[in-house]
């Protein structure tokens, strides 16, 4: 007795038969995007913060020239010691000339001195400063720059 056997073809199917043939492709992409777009944001933010130190070092040596510029106040009873006094125009003037003469203001675009430098107390300097930055990867998006404003104060004090 001899049997026969039937063999029927099992059909062969290709492993991308499945229909989602370029799917990855669309998601790396996706991903590739994204990531582009957090880098050049972290770049902008890192842009801005570091051009805000800068500007605000330029405002801490404004405001210490400012407080340099006292005047002699006067003394008070006997054996009482001069005080330094603080004008707020002088101060503004004051911070304006250490601005020009500083070498740094020149990396600023549109660098100026706040209205509100001065001496509030007649015996602090307060410099405020602003300027517009432009990050580097996303200035078209913003041609104006983004404002920034950094603020000091110093101090003067007679001493023997």
């Amino acid at each position: 007795m001899t049997r026969k056997m039937t063999h029927k073809a099992i059909p062969q199917t290709k492993p991308n038969d499945s229909g989602e043939d370029g799917q990855m492709i669309v998601m790396i992409i996706g991903y590739v995007l994204l990531a582009l777009l957090v880098v050049s944001v972290v770049i902008g933010i890192s842009s801005v913060y570091l051009e805000h130190k800068r500007l605000l070092s330029l405002a801490d040596g404004a405001s210490l020239a400012a407080a340099d510029s006292y005047t002699l106040g006067e003394v008070g009873g006997e054996g009482g010691s001069p005080s330094a006094v603080l004008g707020s125009g002088r101060v503004r003037s004051v911070a304006a000339d250490f601005i020009a003469k500083s070498p740094s203001s020149a990396r600023f675009d549109g660098l100026a001195v706040s209205a509100a430098t001065g001496s509030p107390d007649g015996s602090t300097a307060v410099v405020v400063l602003s300027a517009a930055v432009h990050p580097p990867v996303v200035n078209f998006l913003v041609p104006d720059g983004i404002r920034i404003e950094a603020a000091s104060t110093a101090r003067s004090r007679l001493t023997r």
